[in-house]
């Protein structure tokens, strides 16, 4: 939930934003220690229709965010105050809740904050990673390097799914087309065919007797069919925001055919190229591992590096506990670790992975569409002869009944 407060500084200024919490005390913790004295805080309020859609539609995309970073770390680049490069992007930024959180960045900042802690209080804009990112370049005093490598991480990301929804439309239409016409058939052509049949009393296959009963219950109880489904997707969908939830949705991810080993590249992708730019950094190993597994979207990836980054703690090397894991990282992973652990250059080898496994990605997505339109038109093709069948075989019966 988003608490809207009032609060004064150390230095006697007031302050006007929003936090994100859970609850009125944990908000009141977060401002706490970010030393702010709370003058007041109000809970959310229940949010009409009117103002849901407005939000929708003006909430921080990705590429929104992309531009922003970007902006930003051309600004820091050019050795302008940290403060007035957020004033600058607070006249550019054109998006009205993006241009809200700026002058908020800009107002913390300006009253001590770091811009990591500016960030956190943002947190339904900039994830965990971002945040992390930012906190380790202020130690390191590399803040446009983290900048730029996060513009870079966003865009590429939005890039690949950009290019996983492009691969999906054609193959979505043509499913939505026959779902649609099918339905139709089924539940509206199907039944009134099936009246010419039990008249003729001719009889059935069991493909038809199938196809006329559901259409027959589906056209009379639909309420019924649209109530299971919807509590179906119901219980699904918040099964799947839990822990264990996430897990087995993890899980099914990396074992879907084409698509698992697609995804399994993207991690080690996305994990590598932030690795390298933290170890470059100097952040400590066990940290750098753990904040770059916060890039992975995946609970079990996410959990195999705080069990990675735990092992490194107790004294085993990064790329053993990598080579045990080959279902996760192939062992090429593991090899090219090890090299760098033996030459003192684990950065480089990890960004060697990055390069070689993002080669890896974006010739599967070239290809995506490739492997996805003989599996449809395959298995479009036998719902198709199903649907034909089951009213051609009947009326081929019926045709052999009044020859004989």
């Amino acid at each position: 939930m988003k608490f809207k407060y009032k609060a004064r500084s150390k230095t006697g200024e007031m302050q006007v934003g929003y936090v994100e919490a859970p609850s009125k005390e944990r908000a009141i913790a977060i401002l706490q220690r970010h030393d702010l004295f709370v003058l007041s805080i109000e809970e959310p309020k229940n949010i009409g229709v009117i103002e849901r859609l407005s939000r929708f539609f003006n909430r921080v995309k990705s590429k929104d965010l992309m531009i922003f970073t970007r902006q930003l770390a051309t600004l820091i680049e050019s050795e302008l105050p940290l403060s007035n490069a957020l004033r600058s992007l607070y006249k550019q930024t054109k998006n009205e809740q993006l241009q809200t959180i700026v002058y908020q960045l800009a107002q913390d900042v300006e009253s001590g904050l770091a811009l990591s802690q500016a960030l956190e209080r943002q947190k339904p804009v900039f994830s965990d990673f971002f945040v992390s990112m930012i906190r380790s370049a202020e130690v390191t005093g590399r803040l446009e390097e983290a900048l730029t490598f996060l513009a870079g991480y966003l865009e590429k990301e939005a890039q690949w799914k950009s290019r996983i929804m492009s691969s999906m439309i054609y193959p979505l239409i043509l499913v939505g087309l026959f779902i649609i016409v099918g339905g139709i058939m089924v539940v509206v052509v199907f039944p009134k065919i099936e009246a010419v049949f039990a008249e003729s009393q001719a009889e059935l296959p069991l493909i038809s007797e199938i196809i006329f009963s559901t259409g027959g219950f589906i056209a009379q109880w639909w309420w019924v069919v649209v109530a299971i489904i919807g509590v179906i997707a119901f219980v699904i969908t918040d099964y799947f925001k839990s822990s264990e939830g996430k897990a087995v949705w993890g899980q099914i991810i990396l074992q879907l055919p084409v698509f698992g080993n697609l995804f399994q590249k993207l991690y080690i992708t996305r994990f590598a190229q932030s690795f390298s730019v933290l170890i470059k950094g100097g952040i400590p190993l066990t940290q750098a591992i753990e904040v770059a597994g916060n890039t992975i979207n995946n609970a079990v990836y996410l959990e195999l590096f705080q069990n990675i980054a735990q092992g490194v703690r107790e004294g085993g090397l990064f790329s053993d506990l990598l080579l045990r894991q080959e279902k996760y990282f192939p062992a090429m992973v593991g090899q090219m670790t090890a090299v760098g652990e033996t030459t003192g250059r684990v950065d480089d080898m990890m960004l060697r992975v990055a390069d070689f496994y993002e080669r890896e990605v974006n010739d599967m997505m070239n290809n995506l569409s490739e492997l996805l339109q003989p599996i449809l038109i395959i298995g479009m093709g036998i719902l198709v002869a199903l649907l034909f069948a089951a009213i051609l075989s009947p009326i081929y019966n019926l045709a052999q009944t009044f020859t004989f």
